[in-house]
């Protein structure tokens, strides 16, 4: 052999020898599994109020070794928990991704549509048929499927349909929620057959068998008596328990419900192989931790002070049980909330805030009146949906009327009622869409499916709708919540700047170094 000869080999050998070490370095170098925590109405305000209570490894780990944004919020005005875990997991907003609530109004039948309703697939353990169908991009979840050639793992559990299916996002291996009538975990089957697992566990540790022996009272005498609301002293200590008809549908409004989630999880990963290879896999789970039944907070101050002490354990018991599984270096943890909280309609006239009830359905008629006055006979308003109103477009082009000039004529029309702050139409939305107030709005609205005119009612006034018997109150206060990221090569860190959290999906890609969602345009943090 040659000393040319010789000298190629020993060159290819020194090159084997330097990328295989950095092949192995880099797949190992990934984390194994990332748990994506949504946490419905989580409060910063609260989980701070309440951080006396709480143990060593949920809430205060996070603090200590988690990177923190303190100031975490939506890029549109009045996300609620569809619109918010779509945005979340896509990157984007309302405006890209389509999913502008739970509910929208369908123009042909003008009745509501559920945002996961879907008639083309079946339900598994449920009569509720879904699909993804309405989310118009790409997950972060997609794109590891695609980046991985569908070897990953993806799985997606919540309590609530809705948020399991925009957490799996199209190409889930399963999405999960609780059965509102039965307790069952169930599915569909567009993500394919109901797993084995899942069976055996509902068959043997499913909620149905154990909801009548569900108590919640206060997680330890701290808890149960010390009182942070100004609106009363020492309360009496609540017991709760689950019967009726609604006994499911009430565990799901409780703090109680995460449990389930966490005993359903962590079936999962003992059942699958979940975290199991280099391969990274997703596992996307859903808390809550709003008012019990919706209640105002005046009416149980204990209840949800013993909320935020569970939720702290409750996600220690995840933390927990993810990495005795996986390995405490082969996580990452991503926990936020979906940014919203229940308004309570509470009456402020006794203490002389301006308030009153604006009527929407009334509006609708008014506005109709007033057209017919200026244009002649005919429907040209065709219904309402919470504070937005939909024109019949149709009978416009038919009557070879102007949009825009009917537009701007509502417009100024609705802005003379009492109670009206401001009205907003797809026009003055697309065209103002520089400015970040209006940007705000535009970015929760979808020109497909949204209304035509957006009313924006004086804050303190009551929102009520006769035909779909909304009630709700007008509130802009800023309602702060923070975005954690713990584990896999994390280094702690608590950052004050306000973030938002269509920001998150690019910065899960970049630790996966996979793309970012096909409707994102944001970078990482």
């Amino acid at each position: 052999m040659t000393n040319l000869n010789r000298y190629r080999i020993l060159s290819s050998l020194m090159v084997m020898m330097a990328i295989v070490p950095l092949e192995a370095q880099t797949s190992t170098e990934l984390p194994r599994l990332v748990v994506n925590i949504v946490i419905d109405q989580f409060r910063s305000d609260y989980m701070e109020a309440f951080m006396p209570l709480y143990g060593d490894k949920g809430f205060k780990r996070l603090l200590r070794d988690g990177r923190v944004y303190t100031q975490a919020e939506y890029p549109y005005a009045s996300p609620d928990r569809a619109s918010a875990v779509a945005s979340l997991m896509t990157g984007t907003s309302p405006y890209e991704h389509g999913v502008v609530g739970e509910r929208w109004l369908d123009r042909s039948t003008l009745q509501p549509v559920y945002c996961v309703d879907d008639k083309a697939f079946k339900g598994l353990l449920t009569n509720e048929q879904s699909s993804p169908a309405n989310l118009g991009v790409s997950t972060i979840t997609d794109e590891l499927k695609v980046a991985t050639e569908g070897k990953a793992l993806v799985y997606s559990i919540s309590p609530y349909r809705d948020a399991s299916i925009f957490s799996a996002g199209h190409a889930a291996d399963g999405a999960f929620w609780l059965n509102d009538m039965t307790g069952q975990w169930c599915g569909t089957d567009y993500y394919g057959q109901f797993p084995q697992w899942a069976l055996t566990y509902n068959n043997g540790s499913g909620l149905k068998s154990r909801i009548s022996s569900v108590k919640w009272e206060p997680a330890n005498a701290l808890s149960g008596s010390f009182n942070y609301f100004v609106s009363g002293g020492v309360r009496t200590p609540f017991k709760h328990s689950f019967s009726g008809e609604r006994k499911i549908r009430d565990l799901k409004e409780t703090v109680m419900v995460n449990d389930e989630v966490n005993r359903f999880a962590e079936f999962c990963l003992k059942s699958t192989n979940l975290g199991a290879d280099d391969i990274p896999d997703i596992l996307a789970l859903t808390y809550y931790a709003g008012n019990y039944l919706h209640k105002g907070v005046d009416e149980c101050p204990l209840e949800l002070q013993d909320t935020y002490v569970r939720l702290d354990q409750q996600l220690a018991d995840c933390f927990s049980y993810v990495e005795q599984k996986i390995g405490k270096n082969q996580v990452l943890f991503v926990l936020t909330s979906t940014g919203y909280a229940d308004e309570h309609a509470t009456n402020l006239e006794p203490y002389r805030i301006p308030t009153g009830t604006f009527n929407i359905t009334r509006a609708q008629l008014l506005l109709n009146m007033y057209l017919i006055a200026v244009y002649g006979q005919g429907q040209y308003v065709e219904t309402a949906l919470g504070t937005q109103l939909y024109l019949n477009l149709k009978f416009l082009e038919n009557r070879a009327l102007n949009q825009s000039e009917v537009l701007m004529r509502c417009q100024d029309f609705l802005l003379q009622l009492a109670g009206v702050r401001d009205v907003f139409t797809t026009q003055r939305l697309l065209q103002g869409a520089g400015t970040p107030s209006i940007s705000r709005l535009r970015n929760g609205h979808n020109p497909k499916i949204s209304g035509d005119i957006m009313i924006q009612a004086a804050p303190g006034w009551h929102l009520i709708n006769e035909n779909t018997h909304e009630d709700r109150i007008s509130r802009e206060s800023y309602m702060g919540f923070p975005l954690f990221f713990l584990g896999k090569d994390i280094k702690s860190e608590i950052i004050n700047t306000p973030v938002t959290v269509d920001r998150v999906a690019p910065t899960v890609a970049r630790h996966l170094r996979i793309r970012a969602p096909n409707g994102c345009s944001q970078s990482p943090l």
